[in-house]
C-alpha cells in the first residue's frame, strides 16, 4: 500500500521560508515521478512541480519558478519542497503525489497546510 505522509507545514511571514517533506513508502519509488501539488480555499488542484526519484529532471509551474525547490533523499524515500520568498498567494493545503510520469500521478497525501501572513 502505497503511503505519503507530507510535514513541515505551518505559518510563515510573507518573505519567509519552509520546507515541506514527503515521506514514501509501499512502491520502488525509483521508477515514479513525485510531485507537488496545492489547493488554496475556493480554488482548484494547482501542480506546483515535479522531480523524478533519481533527480535528474524537474518541472515547476511558472508561479514557483525560482522560488520553490523540489529535492530527493532517495535512502530515505522523501521528497522536499524547498519554498523561499514566500507570498500570501501561496497560502494553501499543499499535498504530495506519486505516479509513472511527471505529468501524471495515482497516489496522494492527505495535505498540509502552509499559511503566509502580510
Amino acid at each position: 500500500q502505497v503511503q505519503l505522509v507530507e510535514s513541515g507545514g505551518g505559518l510563515v511571514q510573507a518573505g519567509g521560508s519552509l520546507r515541506l517533506s514527503c515521506a514514501a513508502s509501499g512502491r520502488t519509488f525509483s521508477s515514479y515521478a513525485m510531485g507537488w501539488f496545492r489547493q488554496a480555499p475556493g480554488k482548484g488542484r494547482e501542480f506546483v512541480g515535479g522531480i523524478t526519484w533519481s533527480g535528474d529532471n524537474t518541472y515547476y509551474a511558472d508561479s514557483v519558478k525560482g522560488r520553490f525547490t523540489i529535492s530527493s533523499d532517495n535512502a530515505k524515500n522523501t521528497v522536499y519542497l524547498q519554498m523561499n520568498s514566500l507570498k500570501p498567494e501561496d497560502t494553501a493545503v499543499y499535498y504530495c503525489a506519486s505516479g509513472p510520469q511527471l505529468v501524471r500521478y495515482d497516489y496522494w497525501g492527505q495535505g498540509i497546510q502552509v499559511t503566509v501572513s502580510s
